[in-house]
């Protein structure tokens, strides 16, 4: 029915040379290719970060998602809890959860976010 539509169509290009077939896959595969390391990068500090705060000690000093900075005054292993001494002065203390725990310093190593 419509075997007439190819005697329209526009050859130029292909009698032109025009870009390889697989030119169009380069940009995808590029692409694909740092989709891949942005992962794999992402995967490890994540992995690394739930290993740090699997062995966090008291005295560690940690920065929460809120911003909160502390300094690790009581764990519960048991619980997903964690006590910070948040100033010296007033003796302030709260409970958080480990999960929301984005960056430990231990000693003079630091895991997790240090955006500054």
């Amino acid at each position: 029915m419509a075997s007439w539509l190819p005697l329209f169509a526009d050859n130029s290009a292909a009698q032109q040379g025009g870009p390889p077939p697989f030119a169009m896959w380069v940009p995808i595969a590029v692409l694909g290719a740092m989709f891949l390391m942005f992962m794999w990068t992402s995967g490890k500090q994540k992995r690394e970060l739930q290993k740090a705060r699997a062995s966090l000690k008291n005295n560690d000093r940690v920065v929460t998602a809120a911003g909160i900075v502390g300094i690790v005054v009581g764990l519960k292993d048991t619980e997903d809890e964690v006590t910070l001494k948040t100033d010296d002065s007033s003796n302030t203390r709260i409970r958080v959860l480990k999960s929301s725990i984005v960056q430990i310093t231990s000693g003079n190593t630091t895991v997790g976010d240090t955006k500054s």
